[in-house]
This record gives structure tokens, C-alpha cells and sequence, in this order.
């Protein structure tokens, strides 16, 4: 039986550093789904990601909602950073190669999950929920045995 463990976080940059937090544990591959309303701050927790994996320049890493996938270097491996925000079906997510990253030995953040057609196998999911202007619930809860 796999636990949902949450967190609150009362600020942007707390919210980074919780990213941070996590992806120091990660090992590839790791798939991590995101949900949460526009502004939750999703692409604050992938940015806290990608430094937590290394990655220096952190001025990369922005939401790709009109490029659709980013991909960032790290020194832990490469991050598919992919927003599915304008993909509404099976047929536009494999059109963008997404079932070939899912594919890949690395690391793959997924914003708007729910729209997700794919198959995942493993993944970690990450609800983020709007407690007020800065603080944000954030709840984690591995799917089909992946851990965290």
C-alpha cells in the first residue's frame, strides 16, 4: 500500500527548496505528474527540481506551454519538462513524442497530468492546491510502486 505524504508551503521560494528537497532522492528513470490550478506553481516545484538534479541555470527552466516539451541537462540526467496544458488527446500527445519519453532513462515532469492519454507505469504524483497568495498544500503520492 503506497502513502500520500503532504506538505504545506508558505512561500515561492519555500515551494522551490521542496523541489530541491526531492529530486536530490531521485534516481532515473522518475516520471512525476503535476496538477494544480494556473499559478499553483508547478513550474516553481519543476525549477526547484532541476536544481535539486544539478542543473545550473536555473533561468531555463520556464513552463513550455507553447513549445510543449523543454529539455534541460543536468549533471543527474536529462529533464523532459512537458505541459500537456494544450494537448487534449492521445493523438496530439504522441504527435510530440511523448510516449518516447516516456521511454527515456531520465526524468520527466509532467504539467496538467490529468490530460495525460498515455500509460505511465511508475510515476509520482503531485497535487498542488492554492491555500492563499503564498502558501500552497502540496501532496505526493507515488503511483503502480514507485517510490520516493
Amino acid at each position: 500500500m503506497t502513502k500520500k505524504k503532504t506538505y504545506i508551503t508558505k512561500s515561492e521560494e519555500e515551494t522551490f527548496q521542496l523541489g530541491e528537497k526531492f529530486a536530490a532522492k531521485w534516481n532515473p528513470p522518475m516520471t512525476v505528474l503535476l496538477r494544480g490550478d494556473l499559478g499553483a506553481g508547478k513550474t516553481v516545484l519543476t525549477r526547484g527540481f532541476s536544481s535539486g538534479l544539478g542543473l545550473e541555470d536555473l533561468s531555463l527552466v520556464h513552463s513550455p506551454t507553447f513549445s510543449l516539451v523543454n529539455i534541460y541537462e543536468t549533471p543527474s540526467g536529462s529533464l523532459y519538462h512537458i505541459d500537456l496544458y494544450r494537448l487534449d488527446n492521445s493523438k496530439e500527445q504522441y504527435s510530440v513524442g511523448l510516449d518516447e519519453i516516456l521511454g527515456e532513462p531520465g526524468f520527466v515532469v509532467i504539467e496538467w497530468s490529468e490530460k495525460l492519454k498515455i500509460p505511465v507505469s511508475e510515476y509520482l504524483l503531485v497535487d498542488i492546491r492554492v491555500l492563499d497568495d503564498d502558501s500552497r498544500e502540496i501532496s505526493l503520492e507515488p503511483g503502480s510502486g514507485a517510490g520516493y
